[in-house]
């Protein structure tokens, strides 16, 4: 089930005389119990969740904006007695102090919202409160340190990672899990302009940590500073976040495993089990503390990229993991499995979004809610 939907899927959408709808208009599942019958549901609704986060990463930035997406979430909270949502504009995330989301926002005519959705079950079952984190770039230049512009189209799917997240949560509730569950998503665009932030500006993020700016393509570690100690404020008790944050790991890993890094061994290998238990493959990543020595600034408490190209993706979670606040963490660098530039020689087998981390929060939320 899982792979006919997913395989089938058509990322053409925009061509003339397509159709949105599945290439088949039922299954018949012959044979099995209602075990199994209620398995092969489940798959079929994980799975439409999938393909509906792909929807979104292939969407092009002049459609997809901040504030479209946004859209989608609260049209997925009207579909969820238990899911509410609601979006930050400009003047609300600033007053909250999230300086560095805000700086990569600046530069930008489309107005950046600061997403959260919350899924309150009517019985939950224990003390945990389930974080998802994304990065919605809704399309990233690079800012002024301005990208290649070789394959720079892919850039919109630069949200990938916050589109799981939006779609994961929504999953999270058509399944009805007795899981209390917040999902926060940072969706700007990083746009050069006369207003855009530069190299060398110093800004300064919702936790009161101070970021020298050295390169402003490393923008997506920004916006989820500032997601990240959001989050924690709102009472997530185990945070993972999902990010298109480094090409190294797309080139370390390639296009069939991200990486997993954290504050937390154990929620760590949590987050692999569940991504390999789901189809979304996942392995784990050192964090030792030396690591953080690379992040150090002569100018402010940390900057945010290092020309010595060492250790690219545990940089990046060493930043992040100063905005994490108390409790068990886990990022999940999904920039080379959450969107293809070329189709891989299986069932994700076209080019564009693939729906990464929609089956692992799933599973992941599942298990949790035992």
């Amino acid at each position: 089930m899982d792979g006919l939907l997913l395989g089938s899927y058509d990322p053409g959408r925009w061509k003339t005389g397509s159709k949105s709808d599945h290439p088949f208009e039922r299954l018949v599942l012959v044979g099995g119990n209602d075990d199994v019958r209620a398995e092969a549901e489940r798959a079929a609704t994980v799975a439409d969740a999938a393909n509906r986060a792909r929807d979104l990463a292939n969407t092009g930035a002049n459609e997809l904006t901040p504030e479209r997406l946004a859209e989608r979430a609260s049209e997925l909270a009207g579909q969820h007695a238990n899911l509410t949502a609601e979006a930050l504009g400009p003047d609300e995330f600033t007053k909250l102090g999230m300086g560095a989301f805000a700086g990569v926002a600046q530069g930008s005519h489309n107005p950046a919202r600061m997403i959260v959705l919350r899924y309150e079950p009517p019985s939950p079952k224990g003390d945990v409160v389930l974080g998802l984190v994304g990065k919605a770039i809704t399309f990233d230049t690079g800012g002024i340190s301005i990208k290649p512009a070789l394959y720079m189209e892919d850039m919109k799917g630069d949200m990938a990672g916050g589109g799981a997240v939006i779609e994961g949560i929504g999953v999270v509730a058509e399944l009805g899990l007795p899981l209390r569950t917040l999902a926060v998503v940072a969706a700007t665009e990083n746009s050069v302009g006369g207003g855009a932030y530069r190299p060398g500006d110093v800004l300064t993020a919702m936790n009161g940590k101070t970021i020298e700016i050295t390169n402003t393509d490393a923008e997506g570690r920004l916006v989820l500073a500032d997601a990240l100690h959001y989050a924690r404020t709102l009472g997530a008790t185990h945070i993972v976040d999902f990010a298109t944050l480094t090409g190294a790991m797309n080139r370390a890993m390639g296009d069939l495993y991200a990486g997993v890094m954290g504050n937390d061994a154990e929620w760590r290998d949590e987050i692999v089990a569940s991504g390999e238990a789901s189809g979304d493959h996942a392995w784990p990543w050192p964090m030792h503390r030396r690591y953080r020595g690379l992040i150090e600034s002569a100018f402010a408490d940390m900057k945010n990229s290092s020309v010595r190209g060492q250790a690219g993706p545990i940089y990046a979670a060493s930043f992040l993991e100063e905005f994490v606040g108390e409790g068990p963490w886990a990022h999940v660098d999904v920039a080379g499995t959450a969107f293809f530039t070329w189709g891989r020689n299986d069932y994700l087998s076209q080019k564009g979004g693939t729906g990464y981390g929609v089956r692992l929060i799933a599973e992941l939320a599942t298990k949790l809610s035992a």
